[in-house]
């Protein structure tokens, strides 16, 4: 079994100041596979500390500097692609093929598109021609508290870490306790790419303890949240007490809007994404809405599709669906499935208990429910594991009261081959996101969502400008 109980602080791996074991559990065995530390006061005030003495100089390098670094990163990164993959893998569960084609290619995606971004970003820009000695500029927040989650864990880390980075910020990164060796790993490729003492720390710990403490921390001056909105409505009351930033990036409850000119691949197309990652994605488009003339034929492929879909070995390569990440969301699934049950949807594939074949590990079935009315509880509640729900709709207006008739606002979808009426819904729907016709956003589009999905933005210029405070001035001298 692995042991990681240090801390990295202040550019090298430190003991914690009082022992508090934590094992972390393989998913797909149920065992130990490691043991953590969880950390204390005197970790987290160490670790800030050592932020907050290296914030003046990391603020002052030079853009060019901040820039060569995150290359140094890109390129350890990627020597170590296959030891984080396995990390990866141990800790959370996805198949060793999912974690190399998708889960690590999210963290060197992003740190690419930070790179592309802040080449072209300006951290001192006019006001505008009207104004020829006002000056804007953008300058790091401070020290910033990094709180990640398990479900992709090197892509929420290098949506933080990285944009920080390069806008001059440093800070201290929690990473989920249920999937902490991927960010351990980090941590050695941030020391390895020479980043300086101070300017990158980590300490593990649960959200009660050191998540609580460093959104709580007078010396922390933004906090950067990605996981559940309960998590991060209590964030954001422990952080108001020193009107620090909080930026939030919450949970989903996508609706998939499928009209009935979508083209052949529309509804398994949308069914394979909802399953994708054991349904462990915030942006999951886990309501299928579907209009009624091909809504028979609709509910009938994504039944055919959730059986084509086999759960497997995550050691074992090929694109079966590996188990969520925990005992307590393998609970949470197993009590929403049967509440969807209970409450009269029409199950069309899968259901409660383990695929066949497992006796252990925390495998889920793919499960389809057909007939579900949008005040169920499964279309109501982030489930964060692979169930889709189908809803049936007749009218453009219907499918959008649907579609925003939801407490979450962070990814919807469209399928249509009418593109005037896919940029009418586009305009319409309340969600910080929108995908049409299976497209997926570009490099460098802002992540990010409105309502209980959270605030600010995630990615390119967006994520740069999340990092950063505005100070107007005026009297500014050109030859200066």
């Amino acid at each position: 079994m692995l042991e990681k109980r240090d801390f990295y602080i202040d550019g090298e791996w430190r003991a914690p100041s009082a022992p508090n074991d934590l094992e972390v559990i393989d998913p797909s065995t149920e065992e130990a596979c490691a043991v953590i530390s969880l950390g204390s006061r005197a970790d987290t005030d160490a670790a800030v500390a050592a932020a907050v003495a290296a914030f003046p100089g990391w603020a002052a390098t030079p853009k060019k500097d901040r820039i060569a670094l995150a290359q140094r990163i890109l390129e350890v990164y990627e020597s170590r692609a296959d030891d984080m993959a396995e990390a990866i893998s141990l800790e959370m569960g996805a198949p060793i093929d999912l974690a190399k084609t998708q889960q690590v290619p999210a963290g060197s995606w992003h740190i690419r598109n930070f790179i592309r971004a802040a080449e072209t970003f300006e951290f001192e820009r006019p006001l505008g021609a009207h104004a020829p000695n006002d000056r804007i500029l953008y300058e790091p927040v401070g020290v910033c508290g990094l709180i990640t989650p398990w479900n992709w864990p090197m892509n929420q880390v290098t949506l933080k870490v990285i944009p920080a980075l390069l806008s001059g910020c440093t800070m201290v990164l929690k990473p989920s306790e249920i999937a902490p060796l991927s960010s351990m790993l980090f941590a050695e490729i941030m020391h390895d790419a020479d980043t300086p003492a101070g300017v990158f720390n980590l300490v593990n710990g649960d959200g009660a303890g050191v998540g609580t403490q460093l959104s709580g921390h007078p010396d922390v001056h933004m906090v950067s949240f990605t996981g559940s909105t309960r998590a991060g409505i209590a964030i954001s009351k422990t952080a108001a007490d020193t009107l620090k930033r909080v930026h939030l990036e919450l949970g989903g409850k996508g609706a998939n809007i499928i009209f009935a000119d979508a083209d052949d691949q529309a509804v398994k197309r949308g069914a394979l994404h909802c399953f994708n990652n054991t349904g462990q994605s915030c942006n999951a488009p886990t309501r299928m809405l579907v209009q009624r003339e091909i809504y028979d034929q609709a509910v009938e492929t994504a039944a055919a599709t959730a059986g084509m879909v086999q759960s497997g070995s995550t050691r074992e390569p090929g694109r079966h669906m590996g188990p969520v990440a925990s005992q307590s969301q393998f609970d949470k699934i197993q009590e929403l499935i049967q509440t969807g049950i209970d409450e009269g949807a029409r199950l069309v594939a899968g259901g409660t208990g383990r695929p066949e074949g497992f006796n252990r590990g925390y495998y889920v079935r793919p499960t389809v429910f057909a007939d579900v009315s949008n005040d169920m509880t499964i279309a109501r509640e982030e489930i964060f594991g692979p169930v889709l729900s189908i809803i049936p709709f007749e009218s453009e207006e219907e499918a959008i009261a649907i579609a925003n008739d939801t407490p979450y606002g962070l990814t919807n979808y469209v399928q249509s081959q009418d593109g005037v009426k896919r940029n009418r819904l586009a305009r319409r729907l309340r969600s910080g996101m929108v995908e049409m016709n299976g497209k997926p956003r570009s490099a460098g589009s802002p992540f990010g969502g409105m309502k209980a999905s959270g605030n600010g933005r995630e990615g390119g210029v967006w994520g740069l400008e999340d990092f950063c405070e505005v100070k107007a001035v005026s009297g500014w001298a050109d030859d200066a």
